[in-house]
């Protein structure tokens, strides 16, 4: 059994260093097309701040993944290991194929997907499920928003400006920008990993009666994203930072700021959301000011796709993953 939980453990943390590896684009693609920082000083500068995340933040997010989407009571830790499967293979295939699409709903997909191969709908719990729904439509809508909002804001304020001097003031706010972005990602990204390893310490008798996050796993988890991030995503980087619209430093600057609000606010709240919807939605409604026709709708409409086929296709994966544990005796 212990053996078992140890391989599932490193499971999930290779999963966590797939999630930097794959979502360091969200991170790093605004501050790389506008050149403030070459790629590797600017994975260095995400991972790090991946990492300072974990002593700030709280774990809410990790207890609504742990406790809010599947009944405790029918997880084991072929369910969970057969999540993390499908979350895997899911962000595997997408990074091959260059879509921002989300870990988090990968993960929380797989998870899912596992526990109804076991037990059925009724295993999973309503509430938790409709609530990252909404915010799956929410948070890249809420990005959208402040980012149109801080480039309007931005623009007005610096109407007078040379570009030249723009372009200075936000090359420095842009460091501040991708780093407050970055602890944004770490915070979410992380504790959505933390909540499915507490979940099997939980119930595989290693927690006592009370579900919490040991510290141990909270730090394991930042340190595999952060780790990720450093070895980057630079298909993803591509599309994100110069496919879907060119930005300039004051655009980016204001992407990664209305990002980072929106998943430092949803991490506060406990609602697990995705950083590479929210950074694709905040850099959609910075390109949308410019005109409508800045945005490579085009693009964006096949990175919709990818997001709503997330949550079913780790589902079925994990399904499967499951179904061939219990066929070989497992």
């Amino acid at each position: 059994m212990l053996t078992a939980v140890v391989f599932i453990i490193f499971v999930a943390l290779v999963f966590d260093f797939i999630n930097g590896f794959h979502d360091a684009a969200n991170s790093i693609a605004t501050v790389v097309s506008t050149r403030v920082l070459t790629p590797l000083q600017a994975v260095v500068w995400a991972a790090f701040f991946n990492f300072v995340a974990a002593f700030g933040f709280g774990v809410s997010v990790a207890r609504t993944v742990g406790r809010g989407v599947v009944d405790t009571a029918i997880v084991d830790q072929w369910v969970i290991l057969a999540g993390l499967t499908g979350a895997i293979v899911w962000d595997l295939l997408t990074w091959w194929w260059g879509l921002p699409t989300s870990s988090s709903h990968a993960l929380i997909g797989g998870f899912a997907g596992a526990a109804v191969a076991k037990a059925g709908f009724g295993s999973l719990i309503a509430s938790g499920l409709l609530k990252i729904g909404l915010f799956m439509v929410l948070a890249p809508l809420i990005g959208l928003t402040v980012g149109f909002v801080m480039m309007l804001v931005s623009m007005r304020t610096f109407r007078a400006a040379t570009p030249g001097r723009v372009d200075r003031v936000f090359r420095r706010g842009q460091l501040v920008s991708a780093a407050a972005y970055s602890l944004g990602h770490g915070t979410n990204d992380a504790q959505k990993t933390m909540g499915i390893i507490a979940v099997l310490l939980f119930t595989t008798g290693h927690l006592g009666p009370e579900f919490y996050v040991p510290f141990w796993v909270i730090l394991a988890a930042h340190a595999a994203l952060g780790l990720g991030t450093m070895a980057g995503g630079w298909r993803i980087v591509k599309t994100m930072g110069m496919r879907i619209t060119k930005l300039r430093p004051v655009g980016g600057f204001c992407a990664e700021t209305a990002g980072a609000i929106t998943l430092l606010g949803t991490a506060i709240g406990g609602i697990p959301v995705s950083t590479t919807q929210t950074i694709s939605g905040s850099i959609m409604g910075v390109g949308a000011i410019q005109r409508l026709s800045a945005v490579r709708w085009g693009l964006a409409g096949r990175i919709l796709w990818a997001w709503v086929l997330t949550i079913p296709a780790s589902a079925l994966v994990a399904a499967s993953a499951w179904a061939l544990f219990r066929l070989f005796g497992a």
